[in-house]
């Protein structure tokens, strides 16, 4: 299994490195749209597990609308400080949809109102209204809306693309210091009930791995050591909830792995799920705490 594991990260690594570094923001969202639909349809398939059917097309739709308005967000702000040059007609069609749905909650919104006409009008028994929403709903919040800010975070000026990759870093240095000092050292269970193999050891070592990668990471961001240290703390711990939220999930599902396309991880959302919080904690530190407009 550990063979697979590392063979796997060292395929996807590089892939995201460059992705991220050296690719545009919105080829960035264009990847997050990708990995959003994955983790959003392994979680259906959670979901389906227990009997609770997503209304998944729709829930999918907001989730790429989500996405997108975030991107568009990010142009709009490089457009006013003049990060970017754009055409006329690009301009005028970017403020005008902006207008429309500004911001990422209001994809949120559009989804309450679709969710409405489908339960008043879908040929689903009426037994079934409740979980589909529920399962589409929590679908939605839970998984695709925090991590569309990964391309919110890579819009971020200058200094994006260096923040987005931060982020990434820490949760991989955090896992694999887990991982390993977990198996050889680890004792005393973390959270049985939901991880039976996570150890407070392990833990440990995956926050001190998080430091560890802030101090190195002030060679390459402008930002004071003391907050970078601050958001891989903070990023971590979110991570890491994220890391034993997911696991409540499958739990409950009464599933191992939330699929099986990565060879050694199981599925997308199995690798993504400690991102899934861990990348908007960074991106409101970043905005919140830090203010570099400010």
């Amino acid at each position: 299994m550990t063979w697979k594991r590392v063979a796997t990260a060292a395929v996807l690594i590089p892939v995201v490195v460059g992705l991220v570094l050296w690719g545009s923001t919105a080829i960035v969202a264009l990847a997050v749209a990708l990995v959003t639909l994955l983790a959003l349809f392994e979680y259906f398939a959670l979901g389906e597990a227990i009997g609770h059917r997503a209304y998944r097309f729709w829930t999918a739709t907001c989730a790429l609308l989500i996405v997108y308005f975030q991107w568009l967000t990010t142009v709009i702000n490089w457009t006013k400080i003049g990060g970017f040059v754009y055409e006329p007609w690009e301009l005028r069609v970017g403020v005008y949809l902006t207008r429309l749905f500004p911001r990422a909650e209001d994809g949120i919104f559009l989804f309450v109102l679709g969710i409405a006409v489908i339960t008043l009008f879908t040929r689903r028994t009426l037994v079934e209204a409740l979980p589909a929403a529920g399962i589409s709903a929590s679908g939605l919040i839970l998984v695709a809306f925090p991590l569309s800010y990964a391309v919110r975070l890579h819009g971020a000026g200058t200094q994006g693309p260096a923040l987005l990759m931060f982020a990434l870093v820490i949760i991989w240095v955090g896992d694999t210091a887990a991982y390993f000092v977990g198996r050889a050292v680890g004792k005393h269970a973390l959270a049985p009930h939901l991880s039976p193999k996570k150890t407070w050891e392990g833990t440990v070592a995956s926050f001190l791995g998080s430091i560890i990668v802030a101090l190195i990471f002030a060679r390459f961001i402008t930002v004071p050591l003391p907050h970078l240290v601050a958001m891989a703390a903070v990023g971590n711990v979110a991570g890491q909830v994220g890391d034993l939220l997911e696991s409540a999930y499958k739990r409950s599902a009464g599933m191992k792995d939330s699929g099986s396309i990565l060879p050694g991880h199981g599925g997308v959302l199995d690798r993504i799920d400690a991102l899934i919080l861990a990348i908007p904690v960074v991106w409101y530190y970043w905005i919140v705490i830090y203010s570099p407009g400010s």
